[in-house]
């Protein structure tokens, strides 16, 4: 349950501070007297009786001869609907990682992979289950049936079918994001800024405008996602940005580089934050921690991919008499025109709603996975089940979610947590340059630093998972980057080998990156649908304006050792330390004083907050922060 959510029976370990350990649930009691065939069908029918309607329950090949093939797991008479022990998290590794096998060790035992992994939630409780009841407006309603019992093969399996069809996709529209709002940093080594007449301090004014545009435009973007749907919103942004980025090709002076760099942004802003509310109709909230390392690896990917392509297009310098800057614009433009164009097939509305004329109409999943897959994500977090993925945010609910003090102390990390090494990066071509490397040589050896990077990125992500440990592991790369800020500030690098530079700043900016785990972090500690989609615009509204920040230290006057500006990244580093030790101890402190009010109350008193409270989202006493 990792909604953290405490019922009637549930206690918490102080150890984890925000996964309950359940010691006692109550299961639904069998049927009394029912043909086995009536029971499996029962278990995928809707539990809400005014959503009894399936569109295709008529199909044959979902009948229920289909779930017929897996009466074996719930006993010999196909009645028993016992509950699965958690999975040992040391098995709990993405499953891109996994091999197939028949069983996976962790904790000393065996995961039986045929055993029952349904995992105990408040809907087996049937006091407590009416008090979670889903919308009925939810697009997933009619798969909703706390029956529902499946094994952990099924699980896995499924898990696999969720990566290929729903996260490489999304990995690669990151990767269309990437290319076009990180291609400035390689057209600056061809020349862009004298044939525009730009300086330094243009160059730092047009990455601001684009980050401002891009933190102003988070809000409004999800609010038009969670009317529109992310299934619409996304495509139609990156079809328009691409005009944008496409366009590029046309530049002649300053005002059109702020304008064209304010456009990206409006059309940019809000994507990050779509992908991940989008990702959380499809995965546990442990998973999508994982996941969302690799969605931020896809961007170091398209990083090394947009070093390789600058060098061939680059290389397009004079032909019509263009340069070469102009042409990358352009291809890398027209790139993203297509996957905007795809994505508009390949993304389905959610887990229920994949059938279409290009996706086939049968869809993605059959009647069990859409069972299996809509059941295992709402029993880990029963709030994706309180608004319809097409609902809009009110007003109401907008201010409501803006004033969530609780998630403010993320806000700040988000705020702060990249700009020491943010810095450096957006300077690193540039100074390679005035090095003495070539524009080629110098978009090839920004790609060891990339490589590293992305492999830090995915060990600290699975390592904050492992230990259940989001604020400690998370400011691991603050601790990374003094001893490099410290270098940076006290050694003349005129002085110094250009190859001794390079790779000081390789192994520096290779520092594993806390932002996968921070937006996961945002999501847990939201509670409710709403606040997790203003709460992911909110951070990614931080991390933007950290990115002005960022911007702006590296001053022309402190040009070339910036020896101010390191004095100020470092300055920032201690800030984010205590910034993170603070954050740790605030969620611990409130779970602490939830514990105390929760395990005061009588069982009677429990069930009459739970009946009567106006509490939502993360103010309820059932609820415990992730920390």
């Amino acid at each position: 349950m990792s909604a953290r959510l405490v019922s009637l029976y549930s206690t918490f370990s102080p150890s984890s501070g925000s996964r309950p350990a359940i010691q006692q649930i109550s299961t639904l009691p069998p049927p009394d007297t029912h043909d086995v065939n009536d029971v499996n069908d029962s278990r995928l029918r809707d539990w809400n009786s005014q959503n009894q309607h399936d569109d295709d329950d008529e199909k044959s090949e979902y009948s229920v001869s289909e779930i017929d093939d897996t009466t074996n797991l719930l006993g010999t008479d196909g009645l028993d609907l016992s509950l699965g022990e958690p999975e040992p998290k040391t098995s709990r590794r993405p499953s891109w990682f996994s091999f197939a096998s028949s069983s996976s060790r962790g904790k000393g035992k065996d995961l039986d992979l045929d055993g029952i992994a349904t995992q105990p939630s408040v809907f087996d409780d049937p006091d407590l289950a009416p008090q979670y009841q889903p919308h009925p407006d939810w697009e997933n309603i009619h798969r909703f049936d706390p029956s529902a019992r499946w094994t952990w093969r099924e699980e896995r399996a499924l898990v696999r079918k969720i990566d290929l069809k729903i996260m490489v996709w999304t990995c690669l529209m990151f990767c269309a994001l990437e290319m076009d709002r990180a291609n400035i940093r390689q057209a600056v080594t061809d020349n862009l800024l004298p044939e525009l007449g730009l300086n330094t301090n243009d160059y730092n004014v047009g990455n601001s405008l684009f980050a401002l545009s891009f933190l102003l435009a988070e809000v409004p973007s999800q609010l038009a996602s969670k009317w529109l749907g992310p299934d619409r919103w996304i495509p139609l942004q990156m079809v328009v940005w691409s005009v944008i980025a496409s366009s590029q090709f046309t530049l002649t002076g300053r005002t059109g580089f702020y304008i064209s760099r304010v456009l990206l942004g409006i059309m940019q802003g809000g994507f990050i934050p779509t992908v991940v509310l989008y990702l959380s109709y499809f995965y546990k909230a442990h998973e999508l921690s994982l996941r969302l390392g690799f969605f931020w690896a896809a961007m170091v990917v398209a990083d090394i991919f947009a070093a390789f392509s600058a060098f061939a297009l680059l290389h397009m310098r004079g032909v019509w008499g263009y340069s070469g800057w102009r042409w990358l614009f352009l291809v890398e433009g027209m790139i993203t025109m297509v996957f905007g164009l795809l994505s508009f097939g390949l993304m389905p509305a959610g887990p229920t709603q994949t059938a279409s004329w290009f996706r086939g109409e049968k869809g993605w999943f059959t009647r069990r996975e859409e069972v299996i897959l809509v059941n295992r994500v709402i029993r880990d977090d029963p709030s994706k089940g309180g608004m319809h993925n097409r609902e809009p945010i009110t007003f109401r609910l907008l201010w409501k979610s803006l004033c969530d003090y609780d998630l403010w102390p993320m806000y700040l990390i988000g705020l702060l947590n990249h700009v020491p090494f943010a810095t450096p990066n957006i300077y690193l071509t540039l100074s390679l340059k005035g090095m003495g490397f070539t524009t080629f040589q110098t978009n090839l050896l920004v790609i060891p630093s990339q490589l590293l990077h992305v492999m830090n990125m995915l060990i600290l992500t699975y390592l904050s998972e492992a230990l259940n440990q989001l604020s400690l592991v998370a400011a691991i790369p603050q601790f990374w980057a003094i001893p490099f800020l410290l270098w940076l500030r006290f050694v003349d690098t005129s002085e110094v080998s250009k190859w001794t530079v390079w790779l000081v700043m390789t192994i520096f900016l290779g520092n594993p990156y806390a932002h996968p785990i921070q937006v996961g972090w945002v999501s847990r500690n939201s509670n409710t649908v709403r606040s997790r989609t203003i709460g992911a615009a909110m951070y990614n509204m931080c991390v933007q304006g950290g990115s002005i920040i960022a911007s702006n230290i590296y001053r022309q006057d402190d040009a070339p050792k910036y020896q101010r500006g390191n004095s100020v990244l470092l300055s920032v580093v201690f800030v984010n330390i205590a910034t993170y030790i603070s954050t740790k101890l605030f969620y611990t402190y409130k779970n602490s004083q939830r514990d105390k009010i929760w395990n005061a109350m009588t069982d009677q008193q429990r069930a009459q907050y739970l009946a009567t409270t106006k509490d939502s989202g993360n103010k309820r006493l059932d609820f415990r922060f992730a920390s």
